[in-house]
């Protein structure tokens, strides 16, 4: 099969100009980062490196700047007024995200968002998933169909919606579409992926499925999970990374930070003293 990146592709550039440089994909670097709503600083000399193909969650009590952080990444903030990075910097692959002349819509394609609440466009299964190849410049049918049916197959969802691909979204149920805003994220063969407590809305049964799903990805993204669900990122994340009023705390492999946290606010968090 031939991958639909491969394909000539007119509305489509890196995020920056000229060669990526030579680092692993998917690799993000994060050093010390302040951020502010207009007057309101939410992050403080935030430093953390996130390691290429693997799950990082990022934990702590409401309002301490994970999502935040999260939606820094792609630069999802940019989309509030007076919301801004005022020290610091992000790098992915070696590339200053905000640095001028990034293309902010290849840097989103290159770095996917699946959202607290599923949100399916008003389309069916299959334009769902082919939406962003479509906005991408691609035409071609065949190439579409093949990225419709890999991304629902990466996304665990081929075999419940190939017989039902014109049906639409809204016709699935909660962990359905959860995994069918997974497979449109994927169609554009991100590689890093942005999960905003994925499956906070979800029974426990779709919740399982979806981070047996995060488990697979893995293997060929860079996940990275804001959660407040202890156990889930016990389950699902390699490394845990422990914010607080909008600092980080502790960032250490998940299994140490769970049995033997260095940081007494990051043991007290995770056997439920506070948060």
């Amino acid at each position: 099969m031939v991958s639909v990146l491969e394909m000539p592709e007119p509305n489509v550039t890196l995020f920056k100009p000229g060669p990526r440089p030579a680092s692993r994909p998917g690799n993000i670097e994060i050093t010390q980062l302040d951020f502010a709503y207009g007057s309101h600083q939410v992050l403080h000399d935030v430093t953390l490196s996130i390691p290429p193909r693997a799950v990082t969650a990022f934990i702590g009590p409401s309002g301490c700047g994970k999502t935040t952080l999260l939606r820094c990444l792609n630069r999802m903030n940019d989309l509030i007024d007076g919301a801004s990075i005022t020290r610091g910097s992000i790098q992915i692959e070696g590339v200053d995200i905000n640095e001028a002349g990034v293309d902010v819509v290849d840097l989103r394609r290159r770095v996917g968002m699946v959202f607290q609440k599923s949100n399916p466009f008003p389309k069916s299964i299959y334009d769902n998933v082919a939406y962003g190849l479509r906005i991408a410049g691609i035409t071609r049918r065949t190439l579409i169909d093949e990225a419709v049916e890999k991304s629902l197959r990466s996304a665990a969802l081929w075999d419940e919606v190939k017989d039902r691909l014109q049906v639409s979204g809204y016709g699935l149920s909660g962990g359905q579409q959860q995994r069918l805003c997974i497979a449109r994220a994927l169609a554009v063969e991100p590689e890093i992926v942005l999960m905003d407590e994925p499956c906070s809305a979800l029974d426990p049964i779709a919740t399982a499925k979806v981070e047996e799903l995060i488990r697979q990805l893995k293997a060929q993204y860079t996940i990275v999970i804001v959660t407040h669900n202890m156990q889930q990122a016990g389950r699902c994340s390699d490394r845990t990374a422990f914010f607080y009023l909008g600092r980080l705390i502790e960032v250490d492999d998940t299994a140490k930070i769970f049995s033997n946290p260095a940081q007494r606010q990051t043991e007290e968090y995770i056997t439920g003293r506070f948060g």
